[in-house]
């Protein structure tokens, strides 16, 4: 019965992101001069689940390094199988690689 539980769960997940897509908020063109200076993002520059221009403001912390992702969502995803996802992150060492968008789909 958990099982079944557990995969109607991850269905209606899975479901629901492919309906709605990341919930990406659009940063602004130029920095306001009120916002803080340029994050070090240990040389991220695409979300590990989706492939997409990270959100600096969107990340986790992963065996004491910052992984940033595209939009919420994305980091659902990856807490779920980060190994998965690792070998994408240059601050493990891996190499980034330009995805399809929609949340690894």
């Amino acid at each position: 019965m958990k099982t079944t539980t557990g995969l109607v769960c991850a269905l209606g997940l899975l479901l629901s992101l492919i309906t709605t897509g990341c919930e990406r908020k659009e940063s602004p063109t130029t920095a306001p001069a009120t916002q803080a200076a340029a994050v070090d993002t240990g040389g991220q520059t695409l979300c590990p689940v989706g492939g997409d221009k990270i959100d600096p403001a969107v990340f986790i912390e992963y065996k004491g390094k910052k992984v940033y992702f595209c939009c919420e969502g994305c980091d659902k995803i990856f807490e779920k199988n980060p190994e998965k996802y690792v070998k994408k992150l240059p601050q493990f060492g891996g190499k980034e690689e330009p995805g399809e968008g929609g949340m690894g789909m």
